[in-house]
């Protein structure tokens, strides 16, 4: 299989397919979300600081909660995502919360084709990079839509949790990227037992993939965290060990489940 050739396709309809099972789950609680409720969580909110009248991207945005979120927060938000169904989404769901925040439907790859602005902030999270074959090519976008001074604020699931099989029992996958991964699932994170079936293509991209990527595109690495916890209960056996806070039980601290970077474009 050459994943360049399909990958878009499959991913788009994948998230096209689980995009109306996501807006009814509890898991993203859009009428909660729309009651004002933010989608942010405390690890993005404080790498991301003050962003009244900031111009911010939002890269991979599903439909659009973080970027609406951001808007409300005073900045000025674009949102881009691969899914037709879930920017068509992402559209409805921001003229029902009022918010000004902007959608571009579109391959990100691509994303120079389609918007020429700059941002004070780049902004991605959680589920995202995975879904992309090239750290180089994300690292040139990210740069590219970065005003001088600006930053990168990135947050991940860690690659060590990739590594597991979905009960975490055991390695089933390379930590480092060898090669894509074809697979077919039932049901989805936001919502396990919903009757829906997708394939999907990922890759698994290693620390030192990514760092090195961003560093390699004129960025500088001035924060890197790693956590003990997810902030989202999407994976198998997790348990809630603080308010928002998971662990999985039988792992309890002992890996890392998400990393944070933020780097500035240079100049």
């Amino acid at each position: 299989m050459k994943p360049e050739v399909n990958y878009i396709e499959i991913n788009r309809n994948s998230w096209n397919n689980r995009t109306e099972t996501h807006l009814k789950s509890d898991f993203y609680d859009v009428e909660g979300f729309l009651k004002g409720k933010s989608s942010l969580n405390e690890i993005e909110l404080n790498l991301l600081g003050e962003v009244k009248g900031k111009n911010i991207l939002h890269l991979q945005c599903h439909f659009g909660q973080d970027t609406i979120s951001l808007s409300r927060l005073g900045a000025e938000v674009t949102g881009i995502d691969l899914s037709d169904e879930a920017i068509k989404s992402a559209i409805e769901l921001a003229e029902k919360a009022g918010s000004s925040a902007q959608f571009v439907c579109c391959d990100i790859y691509d994303l120079p084709n389609h918007l020429q602005e700059k941002f004070d902030i780049v902004y991605t999270s959680y589920g995202v990079i995975g879904w992309l074959p090239d750290m180089n090519k994300w690292a040139q976008v990210v740069a590219a839509f970065l005003k001088p001074g600006g930053k990168f604020v990135f947050v991940e699931f860690h690659p060590v949790l990739w590594m597991f099989d979905d009960n975490f029992e055991k390695i089933a996958y390379n930590y480092f990227n060898t090669q894509a991964i074809v697979e077919t699932e039932s049901g989805t994170y936001a919502n396990k037992e919903a009757k829906i079936t997708q394939s999907y293509v990922c890759w698994n991209h290693g620390l030192s993939e990514v760092m090195t990527s961003l560093l390699q595109n004129g960025l500088t690495i001035k924060i890197f965290e790693e956590f003990d916890y997810s902030p989202y209960a999407c994976f198998q056996h997790t348990v809630e060990f603080e308010p928002n806070k998971y662990r999985i039980q039988h792992l309890d601290n002992k890996i890392p489940m998400v990393y944070s970077i933020v780097a500035t474009v240079n100049g």
